[in-house]
């Protein structure tokens, strides 16, 4: 029998407010554990919860980013578990009355585009995070995430695989770091999502049992934490086991999911309005506003670059996958106004130099350096082959390509007497060549101009000197 998998993914997004979501607590990374609390954070006894301004705006930007139909009128409800790292017992979240659903995105497989409906998205609070003594029985508790702001990106059990899954999630990141609202840094768990996986005999229309893969923080751990759990569970049912519903864990090191605990249905948490917090109301006014304030979005940026610059498909989907590389691109044009070229350098040199695309901000060649290289290419001052060693130089030094040029003695010879002399002698130390290209080997056009360059140290223009061999070779 034929298994087919399917995948719905619960994206959690830091939104990036200064402070949390019910308290003036900060939500900077890091620090030492439980400095980035307040009362409200710890659960004391007599606090309220406050909600930040900030959070509802990010949360509206999000939603309509992501197609879906907005509610003015929301709920936070209590969602009850008990964990070492929720010190109130609870979990402010939404429930019954989220203020977002009926979204969708669309996402790029195979050369094809596949919608991907979204259920809802909901705000609710982070919770603390326990660390553990590897070399002890200790477990201790840190709750400077506790409060932090997320929204829950519901999607519907739609995805096929583990490479859409990918996809759809390197999507909403790119979205959500265009408008603003979270950095989508997933080592520092700014992004990250529970998958639910269940296989099915192919062409039925029933979902199978679902196991929850909780708390995967990268795009690799996605992909390999799916992958595997699809084939857990076809072995499992091919050897006649039963699936159970439960949360698995993912191992890392292992490339393995494993069992954390038998997976909870929602009345086990026993959610209920929570009595501290008003319902949750925004005008249309208001909505608008946040509406009118978004940037343009990824897919929209798309069209655009392939509309207005003539790009492939290819580089415009490179060059929009981040925001800061698109405006990279963008910023380069305003010194040099070739967006073929531009893109080919950012393709190639720039992304080759960086470890994380968002490091163009700190990148020591800006936009306005990379024009003026590609300038001095245009213009005839340097050749290609010399601009590759010029950008590196830039990479390492800072200087400017003009800077380097002049100081290391660069500029490309274009001077035709001086070429006509170097060809002359060259040609006169190689008849034997010269006779085999006249006979037809005209490979050894390559041999002559690798002889010219090798003469002039690289710098001989190449338009120049096989205009001049062509010449001398006819004769």
């Amino acid at each position: 029998m034929e298994f087919e998998p399917v995948i719905g993914l619960e994206v959690h997004a830091q939104l990036k407010t200064k402070s949390k979501i019910f308290s003036p607590a900060s939500t900077e990374f890091g620090g030492t554990p439980n400095s980035h609390v307040s009362p409200i954070c710890l659960g004391l006894p007599g606090v309220l919860p406050v909600l930040n301004k900030e959070v509802l705006k990010y949360a509206f930007k999000a939603a309509i980013a992501l197609n879906c139909e907005l509610h003015p009128s929301s709920r936070f409800a209590r969602k009850n578990y008990f964990y070492p790292d929720l010190p109130k017992g609870y979990q402010i979240s939404q429930y019954e009355e989220p203020f977002s659903t009926n979204g969708w995105l669309d996402i790029g497989t195979n050369g094809s585009s596949k919608r991907i409906n979204i259920t809802r998205i909901h705000m609710e609070e982070d919770a603390g995070k326990l660390v553990h003594d590897n070399h002890g029985n200790s477990s201790f508790v840190d709750l400077n995430r506790a409060g932090v702001p997320l929204i829950e990106i519901v999607s519907e059990p739609e995805i096929s695989s583990a490479d859409e899954a990918v996809e759809y999630m390197k999507k909403i990141r790119s979205i959500l770091r265009y408008i603003g609202v979270c950095d989508g840094n997933m080592e520092e768990g700014s992004l990250r999502c529970d998958a639910n996986v269940s296989v099915r005999p192919k062409g039925s229309d029933k979902l199978g049992t679902k196991a929850e893969i909780k708390n995967v923080n990268s795009f690799r751990y996605v992909q390999k934490a799916i992958e595997y759990e699809i084939k857990r569970q076809i072995m499992s049912l091919e050897n006649g086991e039963e699936i159970v519903q439960e949360t698995r864990l993912f191992d890392s090191d292992k490339g393995v999911t494993f069992s954390m605990r038998s997976k909870e249905e929602a009345h086990d948490y026993r959610y209920f309005p929570d009595p501290d917090i008003l319902p949750v109301v925004m005008e249309m006014e208001q909505i608008e506003e946040i509406r009118n304030s978004l940037p343009e979005l990824p897919d929209q940026r798309l069209a655009r670059f392939k509309e207005e610059y003539k790009l492939p498909e290819y580089d415009a989907g490179v060059l929009t996958a981040t925001i800061e590389i698109a405006d990279y691109f963008e910023d380069c044009l305003k010194e040099y106004n070739n967006p073929k070229i531009v893109s080919n350098w950012i393709m190639t040199e720039v992304l080759r130099e960086l470890k994380d695309e968002e490091d163009i901000k700190s990148f020591p060649i800006t936009p306005d350096k990379l024009g003026e290289l590609l300038t001095l290419i245009e213009d005839g001052t340097i050749s290609g082959k010399i601009a590759k060693e010029v950008f590196a130089d830039m990479y390492t030094s800072g200087k400017s390509a003009n800077q380097i040029v002049e100081d290391k003695g660069m500029k490309q010879i274009s001077d035709q007497s001086e070429l006509e002399n170097i060809v002359s002698q060259i040609l006169a130390d190689h008849p034997d060549e010269i006779s085999r290209y006249k006979a037809g080997d005209q490979k050894l056009m390559g041999f002559f101009v690798g002889q010219v360059m090798k003469q002039t140290q690289g710098k001989a223009n190449p338009k120049v000197v096989n205009k001049i061999l062509r010449k001398g070779l006819s004769n």
